[in-house]
């Protein structure tokens, strides 16, 4: 649980994966016989198996939605830019951190108050652009003295160790499937090759998925994520039927099959390994988003790939919630998986 926690609470925005990658790299330092970091960040260790042994990557990305600084008023006040898929209604009275070159500056997201919004503004979502960060400066001078244009900028969380296995914290997606993806790798006892990758920029277009699936070209790969747990008031059971606690899900399609629509060949391996060993897992056809796995797919000549996801509460906001038993039986299910290969 140390890990998981260093994890959430570790910063790592689109962009700047630096920290996290070296978090990475400390904890498979052990297990893999190389370990490089690649041009765009992406963090690859390898597990070198026999010669005519199949090959399969395992890849989480690293990043997390944040912001970054945009602009700076005459008055100190900081405009900023989201990165990554954020509600506007999260942001409200955020407190955030501001990572410099000169160290973190604390800062709180504000906006205009509801004491003097007009009544037809009062019911509506208030824009990111109408908001501002607000650090104690008293001038743009004195600002520009704490920030740059272009600091990446987290929100301020905690971790938290809830009833019943659940977890809560900053980042789980997909800070999870780093932890998942480096107990897979520490744990496997294979004949095939290992490639266990923290990829850079998922959030913003699975740009270090794409590059790095191109230089290893496996036989196959597996991307490691979160996906929406609709187990909580305010969703219909069709929207989301994917539980926490009940396993991790399986994805058979995502985006509506714009993303990806998981072969055959790696579906049955992924269901075998846990009906063999009595590892509990749900199957998920998902309208939502992508993940690695859709650049993974299309890399090269084609790589059979699917994605494995623990389901998440809450996710894209600094207070999501999921169940650490649920991470086990991830980690169980992609062992038993690639041990059978």
């Amino acid at each position: 649980m140390k890990l998981m926690k260093e994890l959430s609470l570790t910063p790592g925005i689109s962009g700047f994966e630096g920290e996290i990658a070296k978090i990475l790299k400390r904890e498979l330092k052990d297990s893999a016989d190389s370990i490089e970091e690649d041009t765009m960040g992406n963090v690859i260790a390898t597990k070198k198996g026999e010669k005519k042994a199949p090959s399969i990557m395992l890849a989480s990305h690293m990043d997390e939605i944040g912001l970054m600084v945009r602009f700076i008023d005459k008055k100190g006040f900081i405009k900023f830019s989201t990165i990554g898929g954020i509600n506007d209604q999260m942001l409200m009275n955020q407190a955030v951190t501001i990572h410099t070159e000169k160290g973190e500056i604390n800062g709180v997201i504000g906006s205009k108050p509801p004491h003097i919004t007009k009544p037809s503004e009062r019911n509506k979502v208030v824009k990111a652009e109408d908001m501002f960060i607000d650090i104690g400066a008293s001038s743009n001078k004195e600002a520009l003295e704490m920030v740059s244009i272009g600091d990446p900028i987290t929100f301020k969380s905690y971790f938290e160790e809830y009833s019943n296995d659940l977890i809560m914290g900053k980042a789980l997606d997909n800070r999870v499937g780093c932890y998942v993806m480096m107990e897979v790798f520490k744990r496997v006892d294979t004949r095939a090759t290992v490639y266990g990758v923290g990829t850079v920029q998922e959030e913003v277009g699975l740009k270090g998925a794409k590059t790095s699936a191109y230089k290893l070209n496996p036989d196959m790969a597996i991307a490691l994520d979160v996906t929406l747990s609709g187990d909580h008031p305010g969703i219909k059971p069709d929207e989301a039927p994917v539980k926490a606690g009940e396993g991790p899900a399986i994805v058979l399609v995502d985006a509506g099959g714009r993303g990806i629509i998981t072969p055959k060949v790696i579906r049955d391996l992924l269901t075998k390994a846990g009906d063999d060993n009595d590892i509990p897992y749900q199957l998920e056809v998902s309208d939502g988003g992508t993940t690695d796995g859709t650049a993974i797919h299309l890399t090269k000549e084609g790589i059979p790939t699917g994605v494995l996801s623990v389901p998440t509460r809450y996710i894209h906001t600094p207070v999501s919630v999921c169940s650490f038993k649920d991470i086990e039986a991830t980690i169980n299910l992609i062992v038993e998986a690639i041990n059978s290969l």
